[in-house]
């Protein structure tokens, strides 16, 4: 079985910055497209970043496009996210699948999911 399990979600201001985690374990290979994803209320889940370990090939949703990054070490694939806004608030979700490649791939896309972390932003 495999396991995501994210981190460091917290509630921040406007214009600040925030580092989220995600440990990978199991049967989870670099050939696996690593995204995340968020949802607020009354909204759909969206993709923000994508990556695929294997050849560091990325996509990032124009939202967050020079703002947030995504990167991937050892078995953790992280997400920083600087300059946030309050549209930036959801659950943020760690989401891996075995699509070989990650350019705007759909939630179902992805087999295996985290539980989620908060992230809210804020005056």
């Amino acid at each position: 079985k495999a396991q995501l399990v994210e981190s460091g979600g917290a509630s921040v201001q406007p214009g600040e910055y925030l580092t989220l985690s995600c440990a990978i374990s199991g049967d989870i290979s670099r050939r696996h497209c690593v995204g995340w994803f968020r949802q607020a209320p009354g909204k759909s889940r969206e993709g923000v970043p994508q990556i695929l370990p294997a050849t560091a090939a990325t996509w990032y949703n124009y939202a967050v496009q020079g703002r947030f990054t995504i990167s991937q070490r050892t078995n953790f694939v992280y997400l920083r996210m600087t300059d946030v806004r309050p549209e930036d608030t959801g659950m943020y979700y760690c989401a891996a699948g075995g699509s070989y490649y990650c350019s705007n791939r759909r939630p179902s896309d992805f087999e295996y999911w985290g539980q989620g972390t908060q992230v809210t932003v804020s005056s």
